[in-house]
């Protein structure tokens, strides 16, 4: 039976093969998620035995915030049952238990992660003046990065 455990730098060489199974982080290199992991407040993982299946990073500070990143599960594992496991990990773990996650998913996922509790965000809020305002998701870029 698969088992929910907290990850640590030393678990970078298994959390860095399954970013290896996925396009998008396969140039992820192992000291970059060692170093990730490292300092990462809360990571979660599902092993089946000695093996890691899937796993999570949780950037928070325990109080207002607690975003999820990197949520995979083994290419092999998929539709098991992993997944939800690796959430309900993240969801249920001690450390969380004043905040809610959030995460931000592709289009495809978003029925996947609705069926683990997860909610879409409001698009606009109220605000202290009054009214509503639309939010807006930014990243910076930097001047290099052109």
């Amino acid at each position: 039976m698969p088992e929910t455990v907290d990850l640590s730098a030393d678990d970078a060489e298994a959390v860095h093969a399954l970013y290896q199974q996925y396009g998008w982080w396969d140039d992820r290199t192992l000291v970059e998620t060692e170093r990730a992991l490292a300092n990462t407040p809360v990571a979660v993982g599902v092993r089946q035995g000695d093996e890691l299946v899937a796993s999570a990073r949780v950037v928070t500070d325990y109080t207002f915030y607690a975003n999820v990143f990197d949520v995979i599960v083994a290419e092999d594992r998929r539709g098991e049952g992993d997944g939800e496991q690796l959430l309900r990990g993240v969801v249920e773990h001690p450390d969380l238990a004043a905040v809610n996650p959030t995460l931000l998913c592709r289009e495809g996922l978003v029925a996947f992660y609705e069926s683990c509790g997860f909610k879409a965000y409001p698009e606009s809020v109220d605000v202290p003046e009054g009214g509503r305002e639309d939010l807006h998701r930014l990243v910076y870029s930097r001047p290099d990065d052109d």
